[in-house]
This record gives structure tokens, C-alpha cells and sequence, in this order.
């Protein structure tokens, strides 16, 4: 279903921001990825959805857009937050339940007093507390930023079809097919643009800060699910109870069988999980 849904673009004040709108009067759900990935990681959760929900899925400035964004753009992690803050007020979106997965990023719009479009909080397997960047990809990662040429010679190393699955394979328990992984990579291959704005993003959030980067989650006092892998290699599994912990309304769902990439690995049980969350929070509320 999703490959017949055209692109649309909004024009943020960062820059460009492509995304996918199902369009419907259902209730809106708006699904965010992690760095190096589009919107296309949440295809076969947006075919579940879609019926029943309007699902909306930009592809945020992280390393795998495809227009460089605005010199001078704030591209930091509370930077990038809050594009999305901008994007739902762009499409006057209200009641949103708002998705993330891997890049937990989106948390801090409850640091930042900016949850007023959104009703519902979903953390899909995603950076928490002191896990940013996450785990030894993560951090491997923000060293190549640190270092000088280190993106441009990853660009080169990632050209590999091989390199790309070893990549994939830290993210997700089953194989990401090889067509999907070209499309992620190919703007940090060819735009070195593209590659200065991941920078960007990555020098903000420095190795060792010491910074709870959940502890705002505290005040969050509307619906919320935590959607955890056991598996994962990347987000901790206690990290799951924690932050359902420290939800004031927060409910925690376990999927076997994936790692950190949830919507590739278990899209069925993850769209089943959503479903049921949405709806049922839906009915308490009225």
C-alpha cells in the first residue's frame, strides 16, 4: 500500500522534510526513524495501520535524506526534536500519537513544554537515558564524526553491499533486504552535504555526557507505551521497565524474536500492539 502513496514535502525552517501521508479521518499516528534510515522502515506497520489510521512518516534530516538541509540550520538533537514539533504544526495535526523508533530524540519535546499536538507517546526500542548514541554502533558512529574525513571514508566503506548488511545486521535480527539498505545509504554516499548535516547531528550528542536524557519523561502524564526487544543488542533491555517506570501512565509490551529495528523484524505483533494501545486508550479518555 505504501508504494502507492506519493511523497509530499514541507518546507521547515531547517529545510525540506519529505513525507508519507495515508490521508484518512482515523486517528492520526505519526511514525519516526532512526539515523540512516527513511520512512521506509515503517512500510509494512503503515500497510497494518493504514485502514483504520491516518499514518504519517517523514524522513528527518539523519544521514539518509534526500535534500541537504539550510546552512546555518540547527541540526542538533533538540534541534531535530523540534522539526518535529514544526511538522505537526505545519499539517495542523492535533491528538497525534506520536512513534519512535531507535532515534529517541522526539522524548526531549517534553523537555521542551512542546507535547501539546500529541495525545499518546510510543517508545519503540529507542536511545534512553544515558544509551546516547546507542550502544558500540552508536558510538562508533559519533567517533567517525569527531574525526576528521572519518564520514567521507565511511561513505566510501559503505558502497559495499556487505558493509551495509554488517551494518544492518547490529539494527536488525533478520536479514533488511539489500534494495531497502541502497536507498538509506546512497545520500550519505553521494552528498556530502547530506553527510555534514548527520555531523551536525552527531557532535551534539557527545560520548560520556553524563546527561539522563528521560528524565523529562516524568512529567509526561498522558497515555503511553514502551515497546521493547529483550533481544536487542543495542537498547539495554532493563531500559524498557525503566522507562515504564518512570511514565506516570506507561505500559510496557516485550516483542521476542528482534532486535532494535522492531518495524522490519516484528511488524505484525508491533502494529497489533499500537492498535490495541490506540484503541483502548481511546475508550478510557472518552
Amino acid at each position: 500500500m505504501t508504494s502507492d502513496i506519493q511523497l509530499s514535502t514541507a518546507e521547515l525552517t531547517a529545510g525540506p522534510i519529505d513525507y508519507i501521508d495515508t490521508g484518512g479521518d482515523g486517528p492520526t499516528v505519526v511514525l519516526l526513524h532512526g539515523v540512516l534510515m527513511t520512512h521506509t522502515v515503517w512500510n509494512r506497520v503503515i500497510a497494518e495501520l493504514a485502514p483504520r489510521f491516518r499514518c504519517i512518516a517523514p524522513t528527518l534530516p539523519l544521514g539518509a535524506h534526500r535534500q541537504p538541509m539550510r546552512p546555518g540550520a540547527d541540526l542538533s538533537i533538540d534541534g531535530i526534536a523540534l522539526l518535529v514539533a514544526e511538522l505537526l504544526e505545519r499539517l495542523e495535526l492535533g491528538e497525534v500519537t506520536l512513534i519512535m523508533n531507535d532515534w529517541g530524540g522526539p522524548q526531549l519535546l517534553v523537555d521542551h513544554g512542546r507535547t501539546e499536538r500529541i495525545s499518546r507517546l510510543v517508545l519503540v526500542a529507542c536511545e534512553a537515558f544515558d544509551n546516547f548514541p546507542p550502544g558500540v554502533p552508536g558510538r562508533r558512529l559519533a567517533k567517525l564524526a569527531a574525526t576528521p574525513g572519518g564520514f567521507g571514508l565511511q561513505s566510501l566503506l559503505v558502497r559495499s553491499a556487505g558493509v551495509r548488511r554488517s551494518v544492518a545486521a547490529a539494527l536488525a535480527k533478520h536479514p533488511v533486504p539489500g534494495e531497502m539498505l541502497r536507498d538509506w545509504f546512497e545520500p550519505f554516499i553521494r552528498d556530502r552535504q547530506v553527510r555534514q548535516d548527520l555531523r551536525s547531528y552527531c557532535l551534539s550528542v557527545p560520548l560520556d555526557s553524563g546527561r539522563n536524557w528521560s528524565a523529562g519523561l516524568a512529567s509526561f502524564d498522558k497515555p503511553a507505551l514502551v515497546v521493547w526487544a529483550p533481544e536487542d543488542q543495542m537498547m539495554p533491555p532493563e531500559h524498557g521497565r525503566m522507562l515504564t517506570d518512570l511514565l506516570p501512565d506507561g505500559r510496557l509490551v516485550e516483542i521476542v524474536d528482534s532486535y532494535t529495528v522492531v518495524p522490519l523484524d516484528q511488524p505484525q505483533q508491533l502494529a497489533d500492539a499500537l492498535r490495541a494501545f490506540i484503541t483502548n486508550t481511546a475508550r478510557r479518555l472518552r
